[in-house]
């Protein structure tokens, strides 16, 4: 039918919840080919911090926006945006269903719905100025002027992340609008036919889980890979932003004993499964499954059931 809506399944949930076995199940059954909605896990050589899928675990189903930049590279949702909307067309156009798995809420968001970007001119002076500010005063200097200009921009975008410290600038001086008013005003409007589903689980589970999944990343070799990306120069990179690396590289750098970074870790985590939650609570229609303790498998033939009756 003419301007019907490309049909999406889109998996989100906290960190640790189990997505990643059931994206494999979902994918099996209806014939799927799974879309990262990681933010992380598209860097190269950053798979154990990241909980990225090995590739046994992937059972044969294609996976997409992994590994595809380096440590040093930035990326940013509008470039995630472009790709993602990319892969859903290529995956139809081979009669396949395309399925986002992942916990980055605002990448994901800006994929299924109307977001439109400020166009980032490559070639803009407004930005040469700034990246020049950058050069001589350093990048705490605009980030104190993006707190003055856009605190709510600056609470968001870490001030390592020159890239989208000086974006937030450059969109403010060019259009006398703050970034986050931009964001905000973003249009609400599905473009897919998406079955949004969403896992859950009760909190002091959904945490003792986290810890445990931190604790299996130390004995699996996470010290050993962070020391890796450490020891090639990699510094003050969004990269290097991700839990899992910042506190080890806070100990590489002798700021905290090893027990200390990794209770900071495991605290990073349960704080951001927690902010995931809110947001995608605040942000999507999202029709949760709670996969607490045993309701794990029951709750598979429930959400098969619900995503067979979305694609007819």
């Amino acid at each position: 039918m003419l301007g019907e809506k490309q049909k999406v399944i889109v998996l989100i949930g906290p960190t640790a919840v189990g997505k990643t076995k059931l994206s494999i199940e979902i994918a099996k059954t209806f014939n799927a080919e799974i879309i990262s909605g990681d933010s992380m896990q598209i860097y190269k050589g950053m798979d154990i911090g990241t909980a990225k899928i090995t590739e046994t675990e992937m059972e044969g189903i294609p996976h997409h926006l992994i590994d595809i930049k380096d440590p040093t590279e930035s990326f940013s949702v509008a470039e995630f945006q472009t790709l993602v909307r990319e892969k859903i067309t290529q995956i139809h156009a081979k009669g396949k269903v395309p399925m986002i798995v992942g916990g980055t809420g605002l990448y994901i968001q800006s994929v299924i719905y109307d977001y439109q970007f400020a166009e980032d001119k490559k070639d803009s002076a407004i930005k040469w100025e700034l990246e020049q500010l950058a050069n001589i005063k350093g990048i705490d200097f605009l980030y104190e002027k993006l707190q003055k200009v856009d605190p709510e921009s600056a609470k968001s975008i870490h001030k390592n992340n020159e890239r989208r410290v000086i974006r937030a600038l450059e969109v403010y001086e060019e259009t006398g609008k703050k970034f986050s008013d931009y964001i905000k005003e973003q249009s609400h409007e599905l473009i897919y036919d998406v079955i949004l589903i969403g896992l859950t689980m009760d909190r002091e589970t959904l945490y003792q889980r986290i810890n445990q999944r931190v604790d299996m990343m130390m004995n699996e070799g996470l010290l050993q890979e962070v020391q890796g990306l450490y020891h090639k120069g990699v510094r003050d990179t969004q990269s290097i932003q991700a839990i899992g690396y910042k506190e080890l590289y806070a100990y590489l750098e002798e700021e905290v004993s090893l027990d200390e970074a990794v209770e900071q870790l495991k605290q990073n985590s349960r704080r951001y499964a927690k902010r995931q939650l809110t947001w995608f609570r605040n942000k999507m229609p999202v029709h949760w499954f709670d996969v607490t303790g045993d309701k794990f498998h029951e709750m598979f033939a429930e959400i098969f059931t619900y995503i067979a009756g979305k694609l007819k």
